[in-house]
Formats: C-alpha cells, structure tokens, sequence
C-alpha cells in the first residue's frame, strides 16, 4: 500500500473528532430571537445537475487546507508547487475532482481523497471552495 493515502486516511481518523468536536455549537445562554435575514438566493445547478451547499464544503475542505492552505508549499510527491483552489469556479473544481476520482487525471494523494466523496460532497466542496478569495 502507498504511504501517501495510508498517511491521508489516518490523518482523517485522528484529527476529525477534534474538529466535530470544535465545530459542534456550545450551549450557549438564553437570547431573544434575532429575526432571520432575508434569504440568499438559491446556488444555481453545479455541471451534474447537484446543488452545493456551501456551509457543508466548508465542513468537507478541513483537510484541504494541510496543502491547498500554505502559501508557497511544495509537495514532495512529486516536487511541485500545489494550487490555489480557493476562488476557482465551481465548475472547474466538480470536474477536476471528478477526474481525480475516475483515475483521469494522477495524484495519489488527490486520488486517494477523491475517491471517498460523493457527487454531493464534490458539489458542497465546489461551492464553497468558489465562495473564498
């Protein structure tokens, strides 16, 4: 087995019950209601036909940030300098994981990630991913 999504799954396994853990509201004291602010429109359809969500992305991207999140990175396997993805339309981003996931486009690490989303998750990703700058 390769080292690489041995090393990504693990990382999953040991640091996702840290981050549900903080990401999980604390009770918090009684308030009075604040009105809900008008809604936002709908996102529109992503290239499959799925709506993201982006509040669920932003959940999906946490392991995202250890090599898209460093400014100037470079990965060692293979020596190259990893993209922004922040910012990218999300058409681009369903296709380019969707490519990871089939096998058509090589990375192991990006493979490796790719293969435990569903279209769903790959829309949620795309959306939010496209809402940052």
């Amino acid at each position: 087995m390769r080292p690489q999504p041995l090393a990504a799954c693990l990382a999953l396994v040991v640091f996702l019950p840290f981050w549900v853990a903080r990401a999980t509201p604390q009770s918090a004291p009684a308030t009075p209601p604040v009105p809900a602010p008008a809604a936002a429109p709908a996102p529109a359809p992503g290239p499959d036909g799925l709506t993201g969500q982006p509040d669920k992305g932003k959940i999906l991207t946490y392991t995202c940030q250890g090599c898209h999140g460093i400014p100037g990175y470079k990965n060692a396997y293979p020596s190259f300098r990893v993209p922004k993805i922040g910012g990218q339309s999300s058409k681009y981003l369903t296709q380019a994981l969707v490519e990871y996931r089939e096998g058509k486009r090589k990375h192991p690490t990006m493979q490796a990630q790719a293969q435990s989303f569903t279209d769903q998750d790959i829309a949620d990703i795309s959306a939010f991913l496209s809402t940052l700058k």
